[in-house]
């Protein structure tokens, strides 16, 4: 459904049958795989994120929810991370948080979802710099690069599942790992 860098901003929205459409098969086919856990990551919209938390009805199987955003308070399509997180609280959902962000945000969204969210918070933002869809490359962003030494408070806003995403590499989660 995505090709062009959409997810990091949320400039979509093709209508919640659309999104059943697109993800219903998918779900299905990793249900009937075996998986025991399904991964709804880089959300941009509420509007996906209640599409498939409504779908996890059909599969009856447990997923985590984690969002891309665009600061310390919106999702990547400006909507509320507050609203976005308390879907957290749907019986299958087992954690949600944040991935895919700039490292500088995650304290107010990770503070964002332990106001409306008892569920473990995720943490697993990029490596700091910012998506240029038009040239298709990551733009070195003066605003705040991956530092594993923000875990400290990470973990005290209630992140106990951590890790990377885009831009970061192993040495980056092997310096994480030093500082759990």
């Amino acid at each position: 459904m995505l090709a062009d860098g959409s997810e990091y901003r949320g400039d979509y929205d093709p209508g919640s049958a659309a999104l059943a459409g697109f993800h219903r098969p998918r779900i299905e086919t990793l249900v009937d795989a075996g998986v025991d856990l399904l991964a709804f990551e880089t959300i941009p919209t509420i509007r996906e994120a209640e599409v498939l938390v409504r779908l996890l009805d059909e599969v009856q199987t447990p997923a985590w929810l984690s969002y891309s955003c665009r600061d310390g308070a919106t999702t990547s399509a400006g909507e509320p991370i507050a609203h976005a997180m308390g879907l957290g609280e749907h019986p299958r959902i087992v954690a949600v948080g944040v991935n895919c962000t700039a490292p500088r945000h995650l304290p107010a969204l990770l503070a964002a979802a332990r106001d409306v969210t008892d569920r473990p918070r995720i943490a697993y933002p990029n490596g700091g710099d910012r998506w240029d869809a038009t040239t298709r490359r990551w733009i070195a962003d003066a605003g705040g690069a991956f530092d594993p030494a923000a875990v400290a408070t990470w973990t005290s806003l209630g992140a106990t599942w951590l890790g990377g995403c885009c831009g970061t590499g192993p040495a980056d989660i092997a310096a994480l790992a030093d500082r759990l």
